[in-house]
């Protein structure tokens, strides 16, 4: 990380000193050049860490499958914590820089806290320079509203990865790890619970991240919007890690044409950005399907000219959904259960057997995993989540606005309920998912 933080900080400092001292033809090459450099060694020591081992492994296999063994020694590394994160987040510093989006800055502190601000280190959301560095150059006071909406964002978050993240956990695990032995209903709801369990595992981190941020006085990307009320696939990416998302549009997706061009370019960008989201998340070719699987999703809604119909709050200023609503969120969610099937398994061998035995006659059968009963349980907290995220659905987070017309004592009894259950009925405790990228 300090070698990612000077080098991206010294090629502001270069772009900058190229701007003063250069002009025309001689000015753009430079810049490109020291923009090409920072890029190239910075996405370099992300795949020496992240992705050598997998493409060793490949490599081996393709020689293998051609009948040429051959003999290679793969890397016993360490992988570094949030790199991932931390890499893009320095990346966009020097592409806005060099786009003149951001002034370089002169102030190495401002630049570490930048790259290395602790509640959004290890899993995010990927932050821009253009919203959170000007945040650390200026002076800041205490502000008692910010700082309550941060501990209410904290509570919600907190309650999102205890009770439901982590108790959805151990019935994903218990049916994924032992998926040969399951039944076709018992896959389908391992399937469920780990949707669940995602969700609020990775949005859970988000609002503690965003909340503890608030009590420094500092606002943080939102990374969340209520991704599974989603009307479909479109919407979907607009409301999941956001600031992934947004991240491969503005530096990957746009600059390749976008949505501009023919329908073979198109194409090609979606499955592009797709697959490269895909890889971020892991060196294993489980990722890259789920990438591909996504981008099929999305290719209808993009040729139709529909990938930007739903964009406003589902059933705004309704209690209810529409009928039409209703199944549209419903086909969405299954289609992104579907697909989380294939980001959970270990190889693509476990999910085409995950599959196989979900469209089995075993379907129709009673679950056979254990702990049912305890099951029906989180099955029920998870509903009454879903109903609080529901009634919230308008706010930055479920409990944002919810509440805040209440008399104190109610208000108070409702965050003190939240935290009893948060205290009392966490599952076993559970490394969030994605400390892994």
């Amino acid at each position: 990380m300090v070698i990612t933080i000077l080098l991206s900080w010294l090629s502001g400092m270069a772009l900058r000193q190229v701007r003063i001292t250069s002009d025309g033809h001689e000015e753009k090459s430079k810049l490109r050049l020291i923009g090409a450099l920072n890029i190239i060694i910075n996405l370099s020591i992300l795949g020496y860490f992240k992705y050598y081992n997998f493409f060793i492994e490949n490599f081996v296999a393709a020689f293998s499958f051609l009948g040429k063994e051959i003999s290679t020694q793969s890397l016993n590394v360490i992988l570094p914590v949030g790199i991932s994160f931390y890499t893009f987040q320095a990346l966009s510093y020097t592409i806005d820089v060099y786009r003149k989006k951001i002034e370089a800055t002169t102030d190495l502190i401002s630049f570490v806290a930048y790259v290395s601000f602790f509640p959004q280190l290890v899993a995010g959301p990927i932050e821009r320079a253009t919203n959170l560095l000007p945040q650390f150059m200026k002076g800041r006071k205490f502000n008692y509203t910010m700082a309550t909406d941060g501990l209410r964002q904290i509570l919600w978050g907190l309650f999102k990865k205890v009770v439901i993240a982590d108790n959805c956990a151990e019935y994903a695990n218990q049916i994924f790890n032992h998926s040969a032995d399951m039944n076709g209903s018992s896959l389908v709801l391992g399937a469920l619970f780990f949707t669940v369990q995602i969700y609020g595992d990775f949005s859970g981190y988000s609002d503690i991240a965003l909340g503890t941020a608030r009590l420094f006085g500092i606002n943080l990307m939102r990374n969340f919007a209520f991704p599974y009320f989603s009307r479909d696939i479109a919407e979907f990416w607009r409301r999941w890690h956001i600031s992934l998302t947004t991240w491969f549009r503005d530096y990957l997706y746009i600059p390749l044409g976008g949505s501009r061009g023919s329908t073979w370019l198109k194409v090609r960008n979606t499955f592009i950005i797709f697959l490269v989201s895909g890889f971020w998340h892991g060196a294993n070719w489980t990722f890259i399907v789920w990438g591909a699987l996504n981008a099929v999703y999305f290719l209808p809604l993009l040729l139709t000219n529909n990938n930007r119909k739903n964009l406003g709050v589902t059933a705004e200023g309704k209690l209810l959904p529409g009928i039409r609503e209703s199944f549209q969120m419903l086909s969405t969610f299954a289609l992104t259960v579907f697909a989380w099937i294939f980001f959970r398994a270990e190889n693509l061998g476990h999910a085409f057997s995950y599959f196989r035995e979900i469209f089995s006659p075993s379907l129709l059968q009673f679950p056979n995993f254990s702990g049912k009963t305890d099951a029906s349980i989180v099955i029920l907290f998870v509903f009454i989540f879903f109903l609080i995220e529901w009634i919230g659905r308008h706010g930055e987070f479920a409990i944002d606005q919810l509440g805040s017309d209440w008399k104190k004592p109610l208000r108070w009894g409702f965050y003190l309920i939240i935290a009893i259950m948060i205290f009392l009925m966490g599952g076993e405790q559970q490394e969030f998912i994605y400390f892994q990228f």
